[in-house]
């Protein structure tokens, strides 16, 4: 089941966009918001997958609106309907998967959820068949950074920003650290700390830093992380066979 959001500020196309989304089989809207602020706190309390969102929220930005959502879960797929066409560019900048002109066409919606459908039915058979960490994309403002998950080794969580940092440099993304945990290949990478994953093969040397933590330091970089007392206890089971 495709889990759909609509974010419209007239509730007379917002109840008719739902309609016509919930005539497409195997689609359900979980959530439909009529201003910025709501899109926002549905989004996070509902999880859509896909977005069909207005550029203009009665007078605020749907794009806006688009990128926070892509902020909090760069997986979902934006779907922009609405009135004003001219906005298209700026729309597919944000990584929209699609953008739909008024008046809507019910056959135009149905293929465009049943792409979604068919791609995420992919997906989800790609990934149980055998999932692949050898890249982590990192989107930023103007670029998109895709980076070789052998070569980081550590990162952090910060002021709100996770620091990515391999040997030779540093990426910033607002992406969490538990997002990022499950595109890391968990034989390879450990959770250590609240605020750390850590490359389990870069580990040079534990000091003790508290009663329940330990200091880690890493090679090839003199940065530092941290480690529970549980953590520790589990890598040392690990390697003590």
């Amino acid at each position: 089941m495709i889990r759909v959001m609509v974010v419209e500020d007239e509730e007379q196309i917002r109840n008719i966009l739902t309609k016509m989304i919930e005539r497409t089989e195997g689609c359900k809207v979980v959530a439909a918001s009529g201003n910025f602020a709501t899109a926002i706190s549905d989004f996070i309390r509902v999880r859509p997958e896909v977005v069909f969102m207005d550029i203009d929220l009665g007078g605020e930005s749907g794009l806006e609106c688009a990128r926070a959502l892509t902020e909090v879960d760069p997986k979902v797929k934006i779907v922009f309907a609405t009135a004003h066409s001219e906005y298209m560019a700026d729309a597919f900048e944000i990584y929209a998967f699609d953008y739909l002109v008024k008046p809507f066409d019910l056959e135009r919606i149905g293929k465009t959820l049943k792409r979604i459908r068919s791609m995420s039915e992919g997906k989800a058979a790609e990934e149980k068949a055998e999932p692949s960490y050898d890249k982590l994309i990192i989107r930023g403002k103007e670029e998109i950074d895709l980076i070789d998950t052998k070569d980081i080794l550590m990162i952090e969580r910060t002021d709100g920003m996770s620091r990515i940092v391999t040997g030779s440099d540093v990426f910033l993304t607002t992406q969490s650290l538990s997002s990022l945990e499950e595109k890391l290949d968990p034989a390879k990478f450990l959770r250590c700390h609240k605020s750390y994953i850590i490359r389990i093969d870069a580990i040079r040397k534990l000091e003790v830093y508290g009663r329940w933590t330990y200091t880690v330091k890493l090679k090839d970089i003199d940065e530092t992380a941290l480690m529970t007392t549980e953590k520790y206890n589990e890598i040392k089971a690990k390697f003590s066979g």
